[in-house]
């Protein structure tokens, strides 16, 4: 779709003004921010021009237009400019999830909690998918007489953990003989590679130590098997509450999707840009066909990990949002690679 000059500069500043104030933009008021001379009946000609191109809505016959999900589309792409982050909100937005840089899920779960109560609106985090990374190191940690805890460290710096227990007394050099056999066949093996064939395999090669081991090593199928799966951090929904652009129907589905994790980490997650913009029926959700979701990947060592996101009404400033977004889902990258670098 071609536009002149004139076209594209009115379009952005229906978008942006729309976006400041909520409120159908008039001629009038889009002349007093254009940065050239032009009559409001120009102007008004080309808004029109601009509603028959399916860029521009009128809501009501004598009302001013506001953007269609469309015009959003051709303003993110090619008009709108980016909104740089100054230094001390970088700062500022170290300072809140630095706390939490210890602990994937933790810092996770912190990085939804801060973008929710940056933005106002609902916002998601998936931890990292262990499923590319390899085994660091598997711990025992002693419980009671007859059981333990395993303790499995991935190079994506997850930590899992699930208990077992023996027919048997656990003593310091029983755990010891676990803890080496353990690590001798799993230390620097892929996730992915330890399925149940694989640890069968492994039990047959430990001999008369197998059947003292089943246990154990089942405890280390199933932390190897959650390890790989993403979790769904959530906050702020209560955010959408406020926002009358969707209706009391529309909320409803809206906060219904949201409470269910496999389907909104596969809408986030089946995305192949590092960060996207996904406007109403581009989510190709029903549910969220008057949203807009953001979404940012973040990168562990080198390879895509988790990502962030955002989801609110289509009037949001993608400009700003977006560039706290790229901002953190970097920042959550990096700590989460020195992290995986320490273990």
């Amino acid at each position: 779709m071609e536009l002149s000059g004139r076209k594209r500069k009115i379009l952005a500043a229906v978008v942006e003004l729309y976006i400041a104030s909520g409120e159908p933009v008039g001629s009038r008021s889009v002349c007093d921010t254009l940065d050239f001379n032009v009559s409001s009946a120009t102007v008004r000609n080309e808004m029109s021009e601009l509603s028959r191109m399916g860029l521009l809505e009128q809501p009501h016959t004598s009302a001013g237009r506001v953007p269609s999900q469309r015009g959003y589309r051709v303003y993110i792409d090619t008009l709108m400019k980016r909104r740089p982050i100054s230094k001390d909100e970088q700062r500022y937005l170290d300072s809140l999830i630095l706390p939490a840089a210890y602990d994937p899920e933790k810092l996770m779960e912190g990085v939804a909690r801060v973008l929710a109560s940056m933005t106002k609106y609902a916002a998601v985090s998936t931890t990292p998918n262990g499923e590319s990374g390899v085994i660091r190191a598997v711990q025992l940690v002693q419980t009671s007489r007859r059981t333990a805890m395993v303790i499995l460290m991935t190079s994506a710096g997850m930590l899992k953990n699930r208990i077992f227990r023996c027919d048997f007394d656990l003593t310091p050099e029983i755990l010891r003989v676990f803890f080496r056999l353990l690590n001798d066949k799993l230390a620097g093996v892929p996730v992915a590679e330890v399925t149940p064939a694989y640890l069968q395999s492994m039990a047959a090669s430990l001999g008369e130590m197998a059947m003292m081991m089943s246990s154990v090593l089942e405890a280390v199928g199933e932390a190897v098997q959650e390890s790989m799966r993403s979790q769904v951090c959530l906050n702020g929904e209560v955010n959408l509450l406020f926002y009358p652009d969707f209706g009391k129907d529309g909320l409803r589905r809206i906060l219904d999707f949201l409470s269910r994790p496999a389907e909104l980490c596969s809408l986030l997650e089946d995305q192949g840009s590092r960060l996207r913009v996904l406007i109403g029926r581009e989510t190709r959700r029903p549910e969220l066909q008057n949203s807009s979701v953001v979404i940012s990947h973040y990168a562990v060592g080198g390879h895509e990990a988790g990502v962030i996101a955002i989801i609110g009404p289509t009037r949001m400033n993608y400009s700003k949002i977006i560039s706290n977004m790229e901002y953190l889902s970097g920042t959550v990258g990096r700590m989460l690679t020195e992290l995986m670098d320490q273990d």
